[in-house]
């Protein structure tokens, strides 16, 4: 990606319409299921609330990273922007991942907002690739219901096999 500030900015808009998605969408899921006592049961109302928060919070970093990026970029210090935009541009953490905590269907906010990064082009293609994934599950994948199993697949995944 260029240093355009033109363009950085069209992203910045595109984080923080992803952002506004995923908080309206939290504050739905919040008032939908009120108190939720803490438990570690995929899908479950704690686990979504998790999951939607770990979105929202994944967008807000981005979006900071990003202004700091271009920040330094617009005040001519090359290097320091060139260095904040290699870390703003890293695939955001728990972005997809806190919706595999989620109950199924993801609500629209939520898909949109997912849709509205994937399609950026601004993340390593690997992040549009996980958000697919994320999209495409039937229900929610974390955490494990056997952790053994869960265990010796990661293990099986980072071998290569």
């Amino acid at each position: 990606m260029s240093h355009d500030l033109t363009e950085l900015a069209r992203v910045a808009r595109a984080l923080e319409e992803a952002h506004a998605l995923l908080e309206a969408e939290r504050e739905r899921l919040e008032h939908q299921h009120g108190p939720t006592p803490y438990d570690a049961i995929a899908g479950s109302p704690a686990q979504t609330l998790h999951g939607i928060t770990d979105l929202s919070r994944s967008m807000s970093t981005a979006l900071e990273q990003l202004a700091l990026a271009a920040g330094y970029l617009a005040l001519g210090l090359e290097e320091r922007g060139t260095r904040a935009l290699a870390l703003a541009r890293r695939e955001p953490l728990s972005f997809p991942s806190g919706a595999d905590r989620m109950a199924r269907p993801l609500g629209e906010a939520t898909v949109q907002a997912m849709e509205l990064i994937r399609d950026l082009g601004f993340f390593p293609e690997e992040t549009a690739i996980a958000i697919d994934v994320a999209l495409a599950a039937p229900q929610a994948t974390y955490p494990p219901a056997d952790w053994s199993t869960y265990h010796r697949q990661e293990r099986t995944w980072s071998e290569g096999d």
